[in-house]
């Protein structure tokens, strides 16, 4: 009997040509719906193989669901949406997409930075709404960008590549990190400083860190009083990093003059959420990564990944370091 995968999205049929040439693929028909728990559930049981999204809950009850499991491809960098603990005990490798995505996922950031401190969409919407009627010298007046200070709070790879991007800015690059970038501060002038200190100088707070038990509601209330009135806060990490509440009230208080999120708490976002009432906040649904370039390449490898595992190869890209080609249940 040839392995069986189950796939929690419906993804382009030829993006997974390479696994239902080999193995019995079964896929979730909706694009824009996550796979309901009791389907995945029952399809974890059958399953040698997953390839998921960032937005299934993979926890100890699918893991031990899936008796036969072998490899767990997560369609993306992060990977806090699946036990790796009890996955590496049960000899599960886990997968995930790193370094595919760092320009597109750079991009956007900086993208999120200039139309949130540019007033893009508001501006944009302020003309189809037909608001436009006169010029004044204040209309719709942002803030620069150029010239300014980037403070970025998790230096990997995308916290990187979005410093390389403000230097084309003129901008004092700032940073904090788990851990020192000599290279990075060598070359191109980015200065490591401690969080408070970054927090305090910087006229953009960009986030980057990854979702760890230290960075959960790493963005409190006491932080964002400790920023400039003038600054401005983008998050393309992951929401829970930031106390949402806090965030909200530092923003209708004056405490800090605007947000750039593409990411939040709980997704998908409630049209009713108070941060979206405010038109000093700019909204994204979390495509960080969303080119469609940079999409199919992330699928390339977790189908790469799937298919190394269930051949007997070592995967491209794990991310449970324990796990070897013996560590099979």
């Amino acid at each position: 009997m040839k392995p069986y995968i189950f796939i929690t999205r419906k993804l382009p049929e030829n993006a997974i040509l390479k696994l239902t040439e080999h193995f019995t693929v079964n896929m979730w028909d909706k694009e824009d719906v996550p796979v309901p728990r009791e389907v995945l559930l029952a399809e974890a049981k059958k399953a040698h193989a997953l390839l998921t999204m960032l937005s299934d809950k993979i926890d100890e009850e699918v893991i031990i669901a899936g008796e036969s499991l072998k490899v767990i491809a997560n369609l993306a960098v992060g990977y806090d949406n699946i036990d790796i603990n009890t996955a590496t005990s049960r000899g599960i490798a886990i997968c995930n997409t790193p370094e595919v995505l760092t320009d597109t996922t750079a991009d956007l950031t900086f993208g999120l930075l200039m139309a949130t401190a540019r007033r893009l969409i508001e501006a944009a919407e302020f003309v189809k709404d037909g608001k436009w009627q006169s010029w004044s010298p204040l209309l719709l007046a942002g803030h620069d960008i150029h010239h300014k200070t980037i403070g970025i709070v998790g230096m990997g790879k995308i916290g990187e590549t979005v410093a390389k991007r403000a230097t084309g800015f003129d901008m004092e690059i700032l940073y904090h990190n788990r851990s020192r970038k000599p290279e990075v501060e060598q070359a191109i002038g980015a200065q490591y400083v401690s969080f408070d200190e970054l927090v305090t100088r910087a006229d953009f707070i960009v986030c980057l860190t990854p979702l760890t038990n230290e960075t959960k509601n790493l963005f409190t209330a006491e932080v964002f009083k400790q920023m400039k009135s003038s600054a401005i806060f983008i998050n393309a990490s992951r929401g829970p990093v930031v106390d949402e509440n806090a965030l909200y009230d530092a923003l209708i208080n004056g405490t800090i003059a605007g947000a750039g999120l593409d990411v939040f708490t709980r997704e998908p976002i409630s049209v009713d959420h108070p941060l979206l009432k405010l038109t000093n906040v700019v909204a994204l649904p979390h495509i960080g990564s969303s080119s469609v370039e940079t999409r199919t390449t992330m699928m390339k490898l977790c189908v790469e990944n799937i298919l190394n595992v269930l051949t007997g190869e070592n995967p491209k890209t794990l991310v449970n370091k324990q796990w070897n080609l013996q560590g099979t249940h």
